[in-house]
C-alpha cells in the first residue's frame, strides 16, 4: 500500500469508519447527538457543536489547499461558529463534516510520495504529510473532548 493510501486509511478510520484505536469514529460518535445535546453548555467547556465546527473549519481549510486553492483559515477564527437554532442546522454540519472527510481522504490518496513531502503552502508549515498528520492528531484531541462532553450531557441528570 502506498504511503498516501495508508494515510488516507488512517484518516478515514478516524472520521468515517474506524473502530481500531477508539472503538468508534467521528461520524459514529456524532450520529446520535441531537441539536440540544450538541449545543448544551457544560461549565466553561466548548460545546459539541463548537468542537465539530472547529474540526470542520480546519478540514475545509486544508482541503481547499489539497484542491489547489489558498490557505485562508486562521486559528483566531476557528471557533467563530454561527449560532444554530435547529436540528436541521446541526445535521447539516454533521453531514458536511462527513462529506468533507471523504473528499479529503480521496485527495490524500491521490498524493504522490514527492507531494506528501513537499512544502505545504509555506516552509514554516512543513510538509503536506506533516499537516495531514497534524490534522489527524488535532482531531483525535477534540474527538476525546466530544466523547467526554457527550457522556456528561447524556448523564447530566444522574450526576
Amino acid at each position: 500500500m502506498k504511503p498516501s493510501q495508508q494515510l488516507a486509511s488512517r484518516f478515514r478510520e478516524l472520521f468515517l469508519n474506524g473502530k481500531w484505536i477508539t472503538g468508534t469514529n467521528i461520524k459514529s460518535l456524532l450520529s446520535d447527538v441531537s441539536y440540544q445535546q450538541a449545543t448544551a453548555n457544560i461549565l466553561s467547556l466548548n460545546s459539541i457543536y463548537k468542537l465539530t465546527f472547529h474540526i470542520n473549519y480546519y478540514l475545509e481549510g486544508v482541503l481547499l489547499v489539497l484542491k489547489g486553492g489558498r490557505l485562508d483559515i486562521k486559528d483566531e477564527f476557528s471557533f467563530d461558529c454561527p449560532e444554530i437554532s435547529s436540528e436541521e442546522q446541526w445535521q447539516k454540519l454533521v453531514t458536511a463534516l462527513a462529506a468533507n472527510a471523504e473528499d479529503f481522504a480521496k485527495h490524500i490518496e491521490a498524493l504522490t510520495e514527492t507531494q506528501l513531502d513537499a512544502v505545504f503552502v509555506d516552509e514554516k508549515y512543513g510538509s503536506y504529510r506533516r499537516n495531514i498528520e497534524g490534522l489527524i492528531e488535532h482531531t483525535y484531541y477534540h474527538f476525546g473532548q466530544i466523547a467526554l462532553i457527550k457522556k456528561i450531557v447524556i448523564n447530566k441528570n444522574k450526576l
